[in-house]
């Protein structure tokens, strides 16, 4: 049998987030120290350990079928390939970051000034978009100190929290786009990979589902049960239960967990009691 061969990034944030997702969703790796192939024992499936700015030519030729990869990296030198899944971790943007105390009112601004990036293709289309002339200079790693050292006006990059654009007295003025993980595809793939590919992809939908959510559980008095479900966010309806103590009832159901504290409140007001949240580890509609 076919094994589909999925690319992650060799180390680093999203690498720990890829396996997890791995983990989670019942594929076990064997992979050991600086190994850069391994196996699932229980799956059809190979893992390559490979640099993120490789990952989106491994699609292209077909030596990979799938890659869990930053959105930005895709849109960088793989904007052709498919995106069959956003998994929501790895979150980040690519943004302009110019020095704290330069004058920036827009982004005509930089009309005829330097900008650091390892996104030449991200940035060239944000400015063409823009009707902005710059010239770009292309730095593989660390573009922040590129500014302090003369050699750009502005840099693009990845940012996150924001703190490495602070430690380098820069401040950001413009996100051209933002980002997150993602699960693509070759284009090149066949059914039978596919089949294994739509196995995979129901059972991280199931857990991304999951992790949205929160099981709520309930206690509340009869006549105050009906006010509760009116308020109570469920994926049908809610379940409920006659307790052991006459006239009582508890109530069982799913929620966002965006929306938890709010939910919980008007729950408080209608008349709820014993109110037990507990995470869910996976979802299956």
């Amino acid at each position: 049998m076919s094994k589909l061969r999925i690319a992650v990034q060799k180390s680093g944030r999203l690498n720990e987030d890829s396996m997890r997702i791995l983990k989670d969703i019942g594929i076990s790796i064997d992979n050991g120290k600086d190994q850069l192939k391994a196996s699932a024992k229980n799956f059809p499936v190979e893992v390559f350990y490979l640099r993120n700015g490789d990952i989106p030519q491994y699609l292209k030729d077909g030596v990979v079928d799938a890659a869990i990869i930053g959105e930005n990296v895709l849109i960088e030198k793989g904007k052709d390939i498919n995106i069959v899944e956003k998994l929501g971790f790895s979150t980040c943007r690519v943004c302009i970051a110019v020095p704290k105390d330069a004058n920036y009112s827009n982004i005509k601004d930089l009309e005829g000034k330097r900008i650091a990036t390892s996104y030449p293709n991200t940035v060239n289309m944000f400015l063409d978009k823009n009707n902005v002339k710059a010239n770009l200079h292309i730095i593989n790693g660390s573009v922040e100190i590129a500014p302090n050292i003369g050699l750009a006006d502005a840099i693009v990059d990845i940012v996150s929290s924001g703190s490495t654009l602070f430690k380098n007295n820069l401040k950001e003025v413009e996100t051209i786009l933002k980002s997150e993980a993602v699960l693509a595809v070759s284009p090149v793939l066949n059914a039978e990979k596919q089949a294994i590919l739509d196995k995979i992809q129901f059972r991280i939908q199931s857990v991304l589902k999951g992790r949205a959510s929160k099981y709520v559980l309930l206690n509340a008095p009869n006549d105050k049960v009906q006010d509760i479900i009116d308020v109570l966010p469920g994926m049908k309806s809610p379940s409920v239960l006659p307790l052991a103590k006459s006239g009582w009832s508890s109530i069982h159901s799913v929620m966002n967990k965006n929306e938890f504290w709010d939910v919980i409140d008007a729950l408080k007001e209608k008349g709820a009691e014993g109110i037990l949240v507990c995470p869910i580890e996976k979802m299956v509609l």
